[in-house]
């Protein structure tokens, strides 16, 4: 079984992996920063929760129009680039007086370059990882993440208090600084995964390719609509309660970080495809509790147990990556990247018009249920599709690319 160490002796993994921590920092921070001060200036549990999960959103729009691009613009340039935007665009938003459209103008546009992003990121990782060694890569940089927003959400806690929400947007701007010099002096100089140019068509035409098989459709919605749904529980804490938010925040990020080592590190292969969707149920089944609008301790318990789930997704990725062929790694990883963040965004809609009508508690409550049943019914689905004996995809998606086996022998 591959080891961590393994990970980092790999050239170019620490440099993607610092890059990227840094990255998920900055967005605990400088989202809860900015969270914060609309939800003081507005009072809307909706403007609040679009502020912080609001960007996912417009990475539909990346997903059908920019996501070409991911194969077919050199990594580094691309990742130091896009983080280097980040970085400029946070620091606008935390000027003073910042009308309320022009934040959610900028908004649009960093979810429009996060989707390229993430694209970028996830195909390089799954470029310079051995495949059998992508799961446990993964559930590194995931580990990482959820190591970074317990720091980011517990720091952005105290700068929000001891400081202003500000200052927190101002720190979350320089932590994409520090990410973009990670990619620019880190990385090395690798050329595109594909040829051609990028574009519109393009884009359309792999995501057809892409969505064609049923197995690949499963693997997408499973990674997409459950996970988003509870994260429309979770943009409501702020307005739940707003002075231990940052605290819901970090329990979650915890209970990520213990699932993803769980899954990543100690769940042998042959148990991973029965465990993936009793896994996810997990994820919102806690969440059922807020309808008794339980204490401070039980939610946070809730929270907690319930952030363990997400390892489910680490099962989701390995699954669609033996179904997409080798030379689409970096789209396909970015639909699955920009679908679910879009997911997400439209699920804090969803939960701050929700609470705007009932309550918080009442909108995290309906969101659980309705994750549970996508859950049932995709496992149902998954166990139909497998007794019907349906194709799983393109044959090159099972077939390593003569680049993928030099690497190895190298």
């Amino acid at each position: 079984m591959p080891r961590y160490r393994t990970l980092f002796r790999t050239p170019e993994f620490t440099p993607l992996f610092l890059a990227g921590s840094a990255q998920t920092a900055a967005q605990t921070v400088a989202g809860l920063g900015l969270a914060t001060l609309v939800f003081r200036a507005t009072g809307s549990p909706l403007l609040s929760a679009l502020a912080l999960f609001g960007p996912s959103l417009a990475q539909l729009v990346g997903a059908t129009t920019l996501l070409s691009a991911a194969d077919r613009l050199p990594p580094r340039a691309a990742l130091s680039g896009v983080a280097l935007f980040f970085a400029l665009a946070t620091g606008f938003l935390a000027i003073p007086g910042l009308p309320a459209w022009a934040v959610f103008a900028v908004l649009l546009a960093e979810g429009l370059a996060a989707s390229l992003g993430g694209g970028v990121r996830h195909g390089l990782l799954n470029e310079i990882l051995p495949r059998e060694e992508y799961l446990l890569g993964r559930s590194v940089t995931n580990m990482a993440a959820g190591v970074c927003q317990i720091g980011g959400f517990a720091t952005g806690g105290l700068l929000v208090a001891l400081l202003s929400p500000r200052g927190a947007v101002l720190v979350g701007a320089g932590l994409y600084l520090a990410a973009a010099v990670a990619a620019r002096l880190g990385l090395g100089a690798r050329p595109p995964r594909a040829a051609g140019r990028a574009s519109v068509a393009e884009t359309w035409r792999s995501n057809a390719l892409l969505w064609s098989s049923p197995a690949r459709r499963r693997a997408y919605l499973a990674l997409w609509v459950p996970n988003g749904l509870v994260v429309g529980c979770e943009s409501l804490f702020v307005p739940y309660a707003p002075e231990r938010a940052g605290l819901l925040f970090a329990c979650g990020a915890f209970g990520m970080l213990a699932g993803d080592t769980a899954v990543g590190r100690f769940v042998p292969a042959r148990l991973r495809g029965r465990v993936r969707f009793p896994l996810q149920a997990l994820l919102a089944a806690p969440f059922l509790l807020f309808v008794l609008d339980p204490g401070p301790s039980l939610a946070v318990a809730a929270v907690t147990v319930s952030a363990v789930g997400y390892g489910a997704s680490l099962l989701h990725q390995e699954r669609l990556m033996e179904l997409v062929p080798e030379e689409l790694s970096g789209h396909a990883l970015g639909l699955h990247s920009s679908g679910m963040l879009a997911l997400q965004g439209v699920s804090a809609a969803l939960a701050g018009t929700l609470a705007q009508y009932t309550s918080p508690r009442t909108g995290m409550a309906v969101l659980a249920a309705a994750s549970l049943a996508v859950t049932f019914c995709l496992a149902r689905a998954e166990r139909a599709g497998r007794g019907a004996g349906s194709t799983e995809g393109p044959s090159s998606a099972a077939r390593p690319s003569p680049r993928r086996d030099r690497r190895r022998t190298a």
